[in-house]
């Protein structure tokens, strides 16, 4: 069961990537807890979680994750990874730079039955918003 888990997550990030909101659907139980929501997110639950993946999508073209490193544990994946897209519309209040960007990050995933029923997450948006020229970097 640990491999299907793991295959689980996989597939659906692959299919995030594709940028099909449907996706969702097909991978989330409807009171899906994510516990660790994008600071976007207006709100909690599935349909707050639907319009914060449209905002992404709407805000980075060319998304796609890469999984550095997977491991399990009974029903929870843990996913190291690495997003990366275009910025090509405004995100958090800092307009389209078309600057190409990546964000690494790390989330948990919990499995029930053949779906993703929860998730904590963490992300370097800091390094994020200094691609983005939203903050100076450092030097």
């Amino acid at each position: 069961m640990s491999e299907e888990n793991k295959a689980l997550v996989r597939e659906f990030l692959a299919g995030v990537d594709t940028g099909d909101i449907g996706v969702l659907d097909k991978f989330l139980v409807e009171d899906y807890d994510d516990h660790n929501p994008p600071p976007f997110q207006q709100g909690t639950g599935y349909d707050a979680g639907r319009d914060a993946f449209r905002y992404a999508l709407n805000a980075f073209s060319d998304f796609h994750h890469e999984i550095t490193a997977q491991y399990v544990d009974g029903d929870t994946v843990i996913t190291r990874l690495v997003g990366s897209g275009k910025h090509t519309g405004e995100f958090m209040g800092v307009p389209a730079t078309g600057k190409q960007v990546s964000m690494e990050g790390v989330s948990i995933h919990r499995v029930e039955n053949g779906k993703l029923v929860e998730k904590w997450s963490t992300v370097d948006a800091l390094s994020l918003l200094m691609q983005m020229g939203a903050i100076p970097a450092p030097g």
